[in-house]
């Protein structure tokens, strides 16, 4: 760490649990977050600030006007651009020290299985089922730690998928591929610009912790938030030994 470094970083230097040592694991580290939109804005800023080394940024989407209610990534100036163009002007400006990698496309399966072992953890903030099971397959395969977020309206949930343990639930231990999900969009129903920011703060927090190796992460919970009445119920989980996704590859 150089100078400049070390005075960016010495708010989080100065906290015991974190030290030199972590915040080099920080600046070391590659995160992967999929979705450019309400939850990845917020999580890429601040792990971008926290000084991850290179993040790399996927989505097919560009900026709509209706998008800055919330995706507090993007700016006025933005609408039409690619969003991951318009995140990685952000988040250059923010830190220019971190490498951001814009990937203009769908995360396919083709795809994730080819960029996710180059990971160091994978932030899903993406907003469908679809989407979120290719994710959630890829790290199982790679046992990559897998922190999942969605929001919608005033709700919002988030859970840690550490599969470097082979104890570790996966996404589809909780939302199995075969169970019929209504997909309701935000475009439809609407979202509470707060709670994806909430959201997304805390994916960050998990891969900061996942990546730094300090403090404990919400690995085996899920934790739901309604932000109208501002209430956390958190709920245990556990891997699910007929599970079509894990169970062949957590042994």
């Amino acid at each position: 760490m150089n100078d400049d470094q070390l005075l960016r970083y010495s708010r989080h230097i100065l906290v015991d649990e974190i030290g030199i040592e972590a915040q080099q694991r920080f600046l070391d580290a590659h995160a992967i977050i999929i979705g450019a939109g309400g939850l990845g804005a917020p999580a890429a800023m601040y792990l971008a600030a926290a000084g991850i080394g290179k993040i790399t940024l996927v989505d097919a989407d560009v900026v709509d006007l209706t998008n800055l209610q919330r995706q507090i990534v993007h700016a006025t100036s933005s609408v039409g651009q690619p969003k991951v163009e318009s995140a990685r002007t952000t988040l250059n400006a923010l830190n220019p020290d971190v490498v951001v990698e814009a990937v203009n496309r769908r995360a396919d399966a083709k795809w994730l299985d080819e960029n996710v072992p180059q990971a160091s953890v994978v932030l899903d903030c993406s907003d469908n089922f679809a989407t979120r099971h290719a994710i959630n397959a890829a790290c199982v395969a790679h046992k990559m730690p897998l922190v999942s977020g969605a929001a919608l309206r005033f709700d919002g949930q988030i859970s840690t998928f550490d599969f470097r343990s082979a104890e570790s639930p996966c996404y589809a231990c909780v939302f199995p591929p075969d169970q019929e999900f209504e997909e309701i969009a935000c475009s439809t129903m609407g979202v509470f610009a707060p709670t994806v920011g909430i959201i997304g703060a805390m994916q960050a927090a998990e891969a900061l912790r996942v990546i730094g190796g300090f403090g404990e992460t919400l690995a085996g919970r899920l934790m739901m938030l309604d932000s109208l009445r501002m209430e956390w119920n958190t709920m245990k989980i556990a891997r699910q030994k007929d599970c079509a996704i894990c169970a062949s590859h957590l042994l």
